[in-house]
């Protein structure tokens, strides 16, 4: 009985929500162009979930993150733009996944090469774009590593850099984030996060890990997600692989022929590019496959 009555209650609660899903998106359309594609039912549920199935206050930030999308155009950002900000590997894109398979963002912010916050932030909206053009089918969260290696308060970004990642990372990216693994901060960094803390929603403060190679029981946690084979040495792992940025730039550039592709905008791809022909993917120069939706 008292299994019957639970499945009822999660008939209801999937019913009341594939209801709310309906509405947000009758809410927001009618829309054009990118809009259109980006707004899936996963992407509605996302906003759901990020205001608690609030329909009102989901609207507005669905639509106030629209208005971001097609003024920022994230879309259209290409490699080749930003590839000076990734220049000393300060944030990319792993090889490797955690054990559900979903795509890992490294980040080391003691790496940090330039003082220019919007190529800053347009570097981090291209890497967050390309994470979740290469999230596996079924898969809507990534997971972030990130080694504090060579930061100190004198390299650590501006309190105005951190406030403005923070607002593109909650408010256009919602539900994105599965965990984040904060490798060996050092103290000076907890007065840091104290005021980090401060701009970060609580569902996302939750979902950020303090990981010390010193701490077993901390090191459980990283391991519970990642398999030591596949972790950076960086991360106390075993795999032994380094940045190399003509490598990963020369990915990137395939990246940008997909995301082109699927985005309908394949000529804004670099025109120096030879995988281009006439406004169309050279199907001989690149077997990567049209990405699943961008939600």
């Amino acid at each position: 009985m008292f299994s019957r009555k639970k499945h009822a209650i999660q008939e209801h609660e999937a019913e009341r929500h594939e209801a709310k899903i309906k509405a947000l998106r009758d809410a927001v359309e009618p829309l054009s162009g990118p809009n259109s594609i980006y707004v899936t039912e996963a992407c509605l549920k996302r906003y759901l979930e990020a205001r608690s199935w609030n329909l009102e206050k989901s609207r507005k930030m669905l639509e106030e993150s629209l208005k971001w999308r097609s003024t920022y155009k994230p879309e259209e950002i290409r490699w080749n733009e930003v590839a000076l900000e990734g220049e000393t590997g300060k944030l990319y894109r792993a090889k490797f996944q955690d054990r559900e398979g979903r795509t890992v963002l490294v980040l080391r912010p003691g790496k940090q090469n330039t003082n220019s916050l919007d190529g800053q932030l347009r570097h981090l909206v291209y890497m967050l774009e390309n994470a979740i053009i290469n999230l596996p089918e079924g898969q809507e969260q990534m997971i972030w590593l990130i080694d504090f290696t060579g930061w100190s308060l004198t390299n650590a970004v501006p309190m105005r850099t951190a406030r403005d990642t923070t607002n593109i990372l909650q408010n256009h990216y919602p539900e994105r984030l599965a965990n984040a693994f904060l490798y060996n901060p050092p103290r000076v960094f907890e007065a840091f996060w104290k005021v980090m803390k401060y701009f970060l929603d609580p569902k996302t403060s939750q979902k950020v890990n303090f990981v010390y190679s010193k701490n077993e029981e901390s090191i459980k946690v990283m391991h519970k997600y990642f398999d030591p084979e596949v972790l950076p040495l960086e991360f106390g792992g075993k795999n032994k692989v380094e940045y190399d940025h003509e490598e990963y730039s020369k990915m990137m550039e395939k990246d940008d022929i997909k995301t082109a592709a699927f985005w309908g905008l394949e000529d804004k791809v670099d025109p120096q590019s030879d995988q281009l022909t006439n406004g169309h993917v050279d199907s001989d120069k690149t077997a990567e496959e049209t990405p699943r939706v961008v939600a």
